[in-house]
């Protein structure tokens, strides 16, 4: 399975219903993406430090960004942006879940349902 932000954000946060989806799942993965936008969002140098160590004791995996996946986020983002609103970032998390074949996990469903044929778990905290 594959994170969004959010699911971190919620786990660092101790929300124990996302600390058990984190660690019920075998294949914990996030996108380059993902990793991005939660040091973007760190206050601090030890929130940073918090954040790596946290998906180092969880034995994440970061997905690089390939040609393939800017190639079918710039495919969402013409097909989607403008009807849907849909974001860089996450057009570039979904494509690095589909180009996978990985279920996305996260408690944004709306900023996702668009994309056909994505899976997603939807996270209710």
């Amino acid at each position: 399975m594959i994170f969004d932000t959010d699911i971190l954000i919620w786990s660092q946060h101790h929300h124990l219903k996302a600390k058990e989806l984190i660690l019920d799942d075998e294949e914990r993965v996030i996108s380059l993406q993902t990793y991005m936008e939660f040091l973007q969002g760190a206050r601090s140098l030890k929130e940073m430090q918090l954040f790596k160590d946290m998906l180092s004791e969880a034995r994440f995996s970061v997905l690089s960004l390939s040609e393939n996946i800017g190639h079918r986020a710039s495919i969402y983002i013409e097909e989607y942006a403008i009807p849907s609103g849909l974001r860089a970032g996450d057009a570039l998390i979904a494509a690095t879940a589909m180009e996978h074949n990985l279920v996305l996990a996260t408690g944004n469903r709306k900023h996702f349902q668009m994309i056909r044929d994505l899976k997603i778990h939807a996270f209710h905290p």
